[in-house]
């Protein structure tokens, strides 16, 4: 009886052993998604902070450009267009998104109001009083700053999308990490021409022949 009682006190012991591994296991690999899954969430605030920047810009920078002479009306309206267009998708700041559709919407809005800007700045160099105006200047440079911090935060998601999206796929988490609630998460794709650098050309002006 006492053998028999000791060897199911040894089972219970190792079985509680046991079950204690699996739980300490399983705990580190979850705290690990946790980790990863804020890793993404922080990139992602940074990535809507520096767009936000931008959109807070581009109403200045309108009114500068509004007060050159005969500046072309379109480019300016495109821009206001493209920023409003930009706006009108809300994506919760504190929060990556899991749905690629709707990154890849919004990237197409964001991507659009940054071409829209390249035109408005290169048509603005046909205007020497926009290029005079130290107010225009400090704005020019502001965004073609912001696009940048832009590009850098972009990046910066997509890697720590990467690596909680490889955590979520490798064994043992991919187990249990869907059970728990975490999902891959999307990434931005680079623009459509991208890899090739902007090419800006201007009319050439033949002068009037001297009568």
């Amino acid at each position: 009886m006492n053998r028999t009682v000791a060897i199911g006190c040894g089972c219970l012991a190792a079985l509680a052993v046991v079950g204690g591994v699996i739980a300490l296991f399983l705990g580190s690999g979850y705290n690990s998604l946790v980790r990863g899954s804020a890793g993404v969430d922080t990139a992602w605030a940074q990535v809507q902070t520096q767009y936000q920047r931008r959109a807070d810009l581009i109403p200045n920078l309108v009114h500068t450009v509004e007060g050159a002479a005969n500046f072309e009306k379109s480019t300016l309206t495109d821009v206001v267009n493209a920023r409003a267009n930009a706006t009108k998708i809300t994506i919760d700041p504190s929060k990556a998104p899991s749905d690629p559709q709707q990154l890849a919407q919004f990237q197409k809005l964001q991507d659009s109001l940054s071409s829209s800007l390249s035109r408005l700045l290169a048509v603005s160099e046909r205007y020497p009083e926009l290029k005079a105006n130290n107010n225009f200047r400090d704005l020019q440079v502001q965004i073609e700053g912001t696009e940048n911090r832009i590009a850098v935060a972009r990046q910066d998601f997509n890697k720590a999308a990467q690596t909680y999206n490889v955590q979520v796929k490798s064994l043992p988490t991919a187990l249990y990490a869907g059970i728990f609630g975490f999902k891959e998460k999307p990434f931005f794709q680079a623009a459509a021409g991208a890899e090739a650098a902007p090419s800006v050309s201007f009319p050439s002006f033949s002068p009037s022949p001297t009568k």
